[in-house]
C-alpha cells in the first residue's frame, strides 16, 4: 500500500516518526541489506506467508526482521528483534500498536473455545467520533487515542471478567471483548463499567477528545463458529442500518475500504428530482456507489455502514462530496440549470471546521453555491440542536440551501423543524410509499406535508415508485419527488439524455 507505520517503541529506537515513509525507512539500511530486504519481500505470497532476513542496524546491532503477509488485508507485518525464534509477527505488531489482539487472532481464540464445547459471550464496541479526532489531529494522535481506549477497556475487562477474557481491535475503531466463563449478569456488569469508562474524555496531544461509543453483546448458540457469532453481533451494532438486499456482511467490506478509496472504486450517480406540477427535472441528488470487484455495485447505505465500522465515515463523506461537485462542475450545457444535492453526515457536523471545509471544497470545484443544496439527516443534528442551527445558518448565509433528509425515520419533531433554518423537507421513502396504505397512513403523510408547508418549507418525496403514490402525494400538496418512477440513480450521460427527452 506504499505506506509504513512503526510501533512507538521502534520509532523511538530508530529516531524516526511513527509514519516515516518507505523511502526514509529503507535509507536506514546499508545498500547490501536493501537487496536482502527486497528479496525477502518478493518471497512473500499467499502460498509463502512468512520469511525473514538478518542484518546489522546502526545504533542497534544485529537484528532479524520477521515478515508476515496477511492475505485477508494484503498488509505486511514485520517484527524487528535480536536474532532468535520468531513469535507471531501479526499479533505482536497489533499488540504493540494498540495493546489488543487483532481480528484474526480473536476469531481463532473464539473458534478454539467453541470447538472445545465452551460457551462464549462477546461485547462489541464501536467508537463513534474517532475519525473526527483522527482528521483533526493526525494519525499519530489517533493511534495514541486507540491505545488509550485499549488500556481502559483492558482494565475494565480484567476487573469484571478476569484475566481469561480477551480484548481485540478488530477493525478501524472497533473493539471486541470475549469471555468463555462469564454469565449474562457478569457480561452486563462489564458493559455498564465499559460505558462509564469510555464516556470519560480522553487526553491526546495535550487536548481533551470526547469519544462516543456504542456497545452490544452477543452469546454463542449451538452450531456457532466465530464468524457466525461475530456477524450476528455486528448486525446488532449496526442497528437498523438499511443494507440493500443481497449485500455482503459489512465486516467483509471494512478491510477493503481504504484500498477502494485509493483505487477510485467509489464514485457517484445522480437521481433526478422532479417538479410534480410541471414534470420537469429541476435537480439531482448525488448518491455514492462502490463498484466492488467481487460483490459488484454496492449502494450508499452499505458503503457508509462499512465506513463507520472502519472509522472512515468522515473520509468517505469528503471523497463523495468532492466527486459529486467535480462531476457537476463539468456538466454539459443541457444540465447547467439543475440543482445539485449533496449529503453530509453526523461525523461531518461534529468537525469543528466543517462549514469552512465544505465551502472551500465547493469553491475549489467551481460549482456555484446558489445551485447547491446540503442535505442532512435527523441523526446528524440531534446531538446538538443549537450547534446544528448555527452551522446551517452559516451555510444558508453563504448561498447554499439546506434540506432535512429522511424525515420520519428518527426523532421527527415540530420543535426542531421550527428551530432550524431549512429550505426543504425530504419525506423518507417509507412514508411516501405508505400513502397508498390505510386511511390512517395517509393522514400521517398529510400531517407531515401540512406541517412543512405551514413552516414555509418545500416538500420532496423520496422513493416514489408508482403513479398512484405520485397522484396521492400531489393531492396532499407535495411539490417535488424522486424515485424509480422517474429514474434510478444514473451517470451523467444518461442524465443528459433523460433531461433532453423531458
Amino acid at each position: 500500500m506504499r505506506s509504513l507505520q512503526l510501533t512507538p517503541a521502534l520509532a523511538s529506537l530508530l529516531g524516526l516518526p511513527e509514519a516515516p515513509g518507505t523511502r526514509t525507512f529503507f535509507a536506514r539500511l546499508d545498500p547490501a541489506d536493501r537487496s536482502l530486504a527486497r528479496s525477502a519481500l518478493r518471497r512473500l505470497s499467499a502460498a509463502t506467508p512468512s520469511t525473514a532476513f538478518a542484518h546489522d542496524l546502526a545504533g542497534v546491532g544485529g537484528v532479524v526482521q520477521h515478515l508476515q503477509y496477511d492475505a485477508q488485508t494484503n498488509r505486511l507485518h514485520a517484527l524487528v528483534e535480536a536474532l532468535g525464534v520468531a513469535p507471531d509477527a501479526n499479533a505482536a505488531v497489533r499488540d504493540a500498536l494498540t495493546g489488543a489482539r487483532d481480528g484474526p487472532s480473536a476469531r481463532r481464540w473464539i473458534d478454539r473455545r467453541l470447538a472445545e464445547g465452551g460457551r462464549v459471550g462477546v461485547v462489541l464496541i464501536g467508537l463513534t467520533r474517532f475519525e473526527t479526532v483522527n482528521t483533526a489531529y493526525g494519525r499519530a494522535v489517533g493511534d495514541e487515542l486507540l491505545r488509550s481506549v485499549s488500556r481502559r477497556v483492558g482494565e475494565v475487562v480484567r476487573e469484571t471478567l478476569g484475566k481469561g477474557a480477551i480484548v481485540a481491535r478488530i477493525g478501524g475503531s472497533e473493539f471486541l471483548v470475549a469471555s468463555d466463563d462469564a454469565d449474562a449478569a457478569r457480561i452486563g456488569a462489564a458493559v455498564a463499567r465499559l460505558e462509564d469508562a469510555l464516556a470519560r474524555p480522553f487526553v491526546v496531544g495535550g487536548d481533551i477528545a470526547p469519544l462516543g461509543a456504542r456497545l452490544v453483546t452477543g452469546e454463542s448458540v449451538a452450531g456457532d463458529n466465530a464468524a457466525a457469532l461475530l456477524r450476528r453481533t455486528s448486525e446488532a451494532l449496526l442497528g437498523d442500518v438499511p443494507l440493500e438486499k443481497g449485500a455482503p456482511p459489512v465486516d467483509l467490506l471494512v478491510d477493503n475500504l481504504h484500498r477502494a478509496l485509493e483505487r477510485g472504486e467509489i464514485g457517484v450517480l445522480f437521481q433526478p428530482q422532479v417538479s410534480i406540477a410541471t414534470g420537469q427535472i429541476i435537480g439531482v441528488e448525488a448518491l455514492a456507489r462502490w463498484n466492488h470487484p467481487e460483490f459488484g455495485e454496492l449502494g450508499a447505505d452499505t458503503l457508509f455502514a462499512a465506513a463507520e465500522r472502519a472509522g472512515l465515515d468522515a473520509t468517505l463523506s469528503d471523497h463523495v462530496q468532492r466527486r459529486a461537485l467535480a462531476a457537476a462542475a463539468n456538466w454539459p450545457m443541457s444540465l447547467s440549470k439543475l440543482r445539485l444535492s449533496i449529503n453530509v453526515t453526523a461525523a461531518d457536523v461534529a468537525r469543528a471546521s466543517f462549514v469552512d471545509a465544505l465551502l472551500g471544497r465547493i469553491d475549489a470545484s467551481n460549482f456555484p453555491r446558489n445551485r447547491l443544496t446540503v442535505e442532512i439527516t435527523e441523526s446528524g443534528i440531534m446531538s446538538d440542536l443549537g450547534e446544528a442551527a448555527r452551522l446551517l445558518t452559516l451555510l444558508r448565509a453563504a448561498g447554499c440551501r439546506v434540506a432535512i433528509d429522511d424525515f420520519g425515520t428518527g426523532y421527527s419533531s415540530l420543535a426542531y423543524l421550527k428551530a432550524l433554518p431549512l429550505d426543504y423537507l425530504k419525506i423518507d421513502k417509507k412514508l411516501s410509499q405508505d400513502i397508498t396504505g390505510s386511511p390512517r397512513d395517509r393522514v400521517v403523510v398529510r400531517g407531515v406535508i401540512d406541517m412543512a408547508r405551514s413552516l414555509g418549507l418545500a416538500v420532496v418525496a423520496e422513493g416514489v415508485e408508482t403513479a398512484e403514490q405520485l397522484d396521492l402525494l400531489a393531492k396532499e400538496g407535495c411539490q417535488y419527488f424522486q424515485g424509480f418512477l422517474c429514474s434510478a440513480p444514473i451517470d451523467v450521460p444518461a442524465l443528459a439524455q433523460l433531461v433532453s427527452r423531458g
